[in-house]
């Protein structure tokens, strides 16, 4: 998949997600940038800044594909400007993040090291029907570490292009991450994570720590 033109991700989505993290679910969704420069596809390493603190999480993650230019795009017509959807895998230097937070400061350094996007190949949203009955589950070397459904999002995918569209256009090719289930967790050098997604596909990367510089 070409690199997007830009990639609008939604925190707490899901309600268990967002109370695990300490957090109450959103009235309306809240949204977020990551830089397109983040992403990778399937199979490539994600790899941990070497001068990372704390934890680096997996979230697994359905990703929406935008294939028609809009604005203020009513939720009742908002599938029909979505091209496709793919797996995706929202990584996240979560200790970093919390650090930001606390300081009411923005999420950026927490969600945009080069390869925290992961992204998988684009399936035709005529394949999907209904994106708000998949289930989604990450396993990390094997083990199952989130197992959800899209069914449990607070806000749905009609509902999000619709709120992303209320101030910014969306172009073909932008990416809608939809947030993430219950279940995250950390990611350690060596490990393989995986991110399953029903009727949409499977991405798998390598976890890898970063060289240090000569």
């Amino acid at each position: 998949m070409d690199r997007p033109g830009k990639v609008i991700a939604v925190g707490r989505n899901y309600a268990a997600h967002a109370r695990e993290l300490g957090n109450a679910p959103p009235e309306a969704p809240f949204f977020f940038l990551k830089a397109p420069s983040t992403m990778v596809g399937d199979g490539d390493p994600i790899v941990l800044p070497f001068d990372i603190e704390g934890e680096v999480h997996h979230e697994a993650e359905l990703a929406v594909i935008i294939g028609r230019k809009g604005r203020r795009i009513p939720a009742a017509e908002a599938l029909d400007f979505v091209l496709g959807y793919a797996c995706a895998n929202d990584v996240t230097a979560r200790t970093e993040q919390k650090a930001l937070q606390e300081r009411k400061l923005p999420w950026f350094g927490g969600k945009n090291a080069d390869s925290f996007l992961v992204l998988g190949p684009l399936v035709p949203a005529a394949a999907v029907p209904d994106p708000g009955a998949l289930r989604i589950r990450c396993l990390v070397d094997g083990a199952v570490r989130q197992d959800g459904t899209t069914a449990d999002m607070t806000h749905g995918v009609a509902a999000l292009v619709s709120h992303a569209s209320r101030r910014l256009t969306l172009h073909p090719g932008d990416v809608l991450l939809t947030g993430t289930p219950a279940g995250v967790g950390p990611l350690r050098p060596g490990e393989t994570v995986e991110v399953a997604i029903e009727g949409v596909g499977r991405i798998r990367n390598p976890v890898v720590l970063e060289e240090r510089p000569a």
